[in-house]
């Protein structure tokens, strides 16, 4: 499948929002979205006209599908699976998300940003309660056990992502077992458990139109 492959950085002041898309960088003083918090090109520095509700809306979905990698026709599947799904439709496509293996291997901390998570997946590194799972947007449920291959334990990217993990800083739908790089879905995120600062509301409207 496609995949934007310009800079990442541009994304984030695109959408006057952090969406750490470059791992350990954007929690350093070298991310650019702190030193230029403006939006990229020319007039970025002077746009200030008022937005109007479509758009509001517009660049929330666009958040939302950036943060996490998903180009156009997959995200609206996603949704219209979440307005399928019984519950609040948006609670249910942010739940649908965090749930694909890359998002999982990412929030476990064995990948620094979710593109690395995807691409680590795609690359074989990881098995899902015991069988080999390539597949980056593979739905991972409760008391799923994700594991790092035996052949993939020396991996520098997976060790190095691991060495910045604090005890405690998961999220509560996680846990993880450094010493057996293994770490198993506890239950399906509750909308509270999922740290994006998004108003998936707005999506709703959104696609309600």
């Amino acid at each position: 499948m496609a995949r934007y492959s310009g800079p990442v950085c541009k994304l984030c002041r695109r959408e006057g929002a952090k969406l750490f898309l470059k791992g350990a960088k954007c929690t350093s003083n070298k991310c650019p979205f702190e030193k230029k918090g403006y939006a990229p090109g020319q007039h970025g520095r002077s746009r200030r006209m008022k937005m109007s509700e479509y758009a509001i809306q517009l660049r929330e979905k666009q958040k939302v599908k950036r943060m996490y990698g998903l180009l156009e026709k997959q995200f609206r599947l996603y949704f219209e699976r979440a307005d399928r799904t019984k519950g609040i439709t948006g609670e249910n496509l942010l739940q649908i998300l965090e749930t694909r293996l890359d998002n999982t291997v990412y929030r476990l901390g064995l990948a620094p940003s979710r593109n690395a998570a995807r691409q680590l997946v795609r690359h074989r590194h990881f098995m899902v309660n015991g069988r080999l799972v390539d597949i980056p947007s593979f739905q991972v449920k409760a008391s799923d056990i994700i594991r790092v291959r035996e052949k993939s334990r020396q991996n520098a990217l997976i060790h190095n992502s691991m060495k910045r993990i604090r005890d405690g800083k998961l999220v509560p739908w996680l846990e993880l077992d450094k010493a057996q790089m293994q770490g198993t879905v506890l239950e399906i995120p509750n909308r509270q458990d999922i740290p994006v600062n998004v108003n998936e509301n707005l999506i709703v409207e959104l696609y309600s139109k």
